[in-house]
Parts: C-alpha cells; structure tokens; sequence
C-alpha cells in the first residue's frame, strides 16, 4: 500500500496547514451521529463509536464539541444517509468516493457535476468493488516509542504492514482486525492520531507530474463538498509527486 499511505501522510500534512478545523470537526460529527444511530453511546459495545471518537480527540475536538454531536444522534441521526459513488477521473484514474448526506438528492447532483466538469465519469454502484480492499489503517504518533519494539509488541494484533513516515507510524490491518488493533493500542494506552477504515487500491498507476496533479485536484474539489466524507484513488504517489505537492 505505499502509494496510499503516502497520500496519507500527504493529507495530514497538508490538513495541518490548509484545511478548515470547522470542517474536520464537521465530518467526525457526522461519524459519531451515525456511529450512536447504529449502536448506541456507549463506546466500549459500538466499536465504530469507538473509532469516531477516537478520531475526534486526534483532532483535538474539544469534549463539548463530542457530547452535542452524541447528543444530536438522538435528534438527526435519522436523517443521515451513507451513499457511495465509484467512477474515473481522467487517465483511467479509479475514484472511490464515501458520503454522509441529509440530501440524497443534492448529494447526487454535486458529485456528477464535479465529476463531469473536471474531465471524469460517474460509474454504477459495485463497478470499482474489486479494485479497492476495506482495510483498518492507524495513524500513530511516534513520540519516544521505538519502532522494533512497538512493532513487536503489536504485531499479533493483525498488523499486515508497518511503516515509519517521518513521525508517523502507519499501520495496516485487515478489515476483520481492525477492533483487535484498536483493543491493543488501548490497552498500551496509546490514543491514534486517526484510526480508520479505508479503501486501499489493488493496484495502482503511475502518472506523470502534471497529469497526477490534475487527478489530485478533482480529489481535492470532492473533498470540499460538506457531504462528502472520504475519497480514495488508484494513483501511485511516486517520491516526486509527493516532494512536488510539499512544495506547494
């Protein structure tokens, strides 16, 4: 997966300098509406609860911030739809992109107009299924941990890969993992800067500099709409793309 985790870290860095907190706190918001929606407030028995709140204190979302948003379960969380869109991007670039709507219908009309406005095609439900695998992907400050010994410690815990990106330990497990890692690094009393599930390509394609950046735009206008929660992509993040976009 090194193209993805390097988008990743991509991400992280760049969400540090350039994206709104207000949004951030906004899509964790809607995860954790869902997360009591679907099995209540507590989290030690609702494990997505227990990933939405974890991301929510990796963002240093301030508690009252968490209790209105469980609060507001109770009121909205019916509301809310989970819809996916699979499609291209322009030079055969796989887009993955997961929503969280109050709107199906303008959910709908946002995602094919910015799919047709930037060169790319909207798809059917289940054609991109067999390109993406749902993995359980960690983000773990480094801190004074030493990796030997943290990967040991961990790796029965259904780790598939382990990687080290400048402070950021990154690490993968398989879908049916996913609570045993987060279980384990609970009990070690390490709190993730994210814990997520996310769709990792099963191969991935190289562009060239510019024609990578135009795909990476598209991503970033989806990732604008409020609706929109995650995007994953097939593009081979190469060391130039990823020292290029750290330019920027």
């Amino acid at each position: 997966m090194s193209g993805h985790s390097k988008w990743s870290t991509i991400k992280r860095k760049k969400g540090a300098i350039d994206s709104k907190r207000s949004k951030i706190f906004s899509r964790i918001v809607k995860e954790i509406v869902i997360a009591v929606r679907e099995g209540g407030q507590d989290p030690e028995s609702n494990p997505r609860l227990r990933m939405a709140l974890s991301n929510a204190k990796g963002a240093n979302m301030p508690k009252d911030n968490i209790q209105r948003a469980i609060s507001k379960a109770e009121k909205d969380g019916a509301n809310l739809q989970e819809i996916t869109f699979e499609g291209y991007a322009p030079h055969g670039i796989a887009i993955f992109v997961e929503c969280l709507s109050d709107n199906n219908k303008r959910t709908v009309s946002n995602i094919r107009s910015i799919f047709t406005k930037r060169g790319g095609s909207l798809g059917t439900n289940g054609s991109l299924s067999f390109l993406f695998d749902r993995k359980g992907v960690f983000a773990v400050e480094k801190g004074d941990l030493d990796p030997e010994e943290f990967e040991l410690e961990i790796i029965d815990a259904g780790v598939e890969e382990f990687e080290v990106e400048d402070d950021v330990f990154v690490i993968t497990t398989a879908l049916e993992d996913f609570g045993t890692l987060q279980k384990k690094l609970d009990e070690m009393s390490i709190e993730p800067q994210s814990a997520e599930l996310q769709r990792i390509p099963n191969n991935t394609k190289e562009l060239s500099l510019d024609d990578a950046k135009q795909v990476l735009a598209l991503v970033d206008f989806f990732e604008e709409d409020d609706d929109v929660q995650n995007v994953y992509h097939n593009i081979e993040i190469t060391d130039e793309l990823t020292a290029s976009l750290e330019e920027e």
